[in-house]
């Protein structure tokens, strides 16, 4: 609802969690953007709250940045559950190219170059590597990945 201004009063703990997370400890700067921007609305006590566009100037961040961060406020019960970062619903994808699939692409590429072409591509490494199974399938972007890791290791 566009106009409607919903203040934000905190208490003196709430303030000082707030103040004591943005100021110690390791902590995301994400996170500690989003007590920053609570702070900055803050009105209890009579404080004239910053600006959305002031509050997102000062910490570099977007407007739309602090009207989120104001809306989880809002909608936290506590600044415990408004303050951590979600636990992932999904775990990360492990890697195809594990150190086998890398020993098979470095010995790949210091074979004879198939017949008919100049020199081991990339893209090819990365199609011979299927054609071969060492993977079910591989872009040639990790392929290259692999070698420029093999490469630096060297030196």
């Amino acid at each position: 609802m566009r106009g409607k201004h919903i203040k934000i009063e905190l208490s003196l703990t709430v303030r000082s969690d707030l103040e004591k997370y943005s100021k110690t400890g390791k902590h995301p700067v994400r996170l500690v953007n989003r007590a920053k921007i609570i702070l900055g609305l803050d009105e209890a006590d009579g404080r004239t709250p910053l600006t959305q566009a002031r509050i997102a100037e000062k910490l570099g961040v977007t407007r739309q940045t602090v009207n989120d961060a104001k809306r989880a406020f809002l909608a936290a019960e506590s600044t415990s559950k408004f303050l951590p970062q979600k636990k992932r619903e999904t775990p990360p994808v492990a890697p195809k190219i594990t150190g086998e699939v890398e020993v098979h692409i470095i010995a790949l590429a210091c074979t004879p170059v198939p017949q008919g072409y100049a020199k081991w591509s990339v893209r090819l490494l990365a199609d011979k590597c299927v054609e071969l199974p060492y993977i079910d399938s591989s872009s040639f972007t990790s392929v290259q990945r692999v070698l420029k890791k093999h490469n630096s290791n060297r030196t």
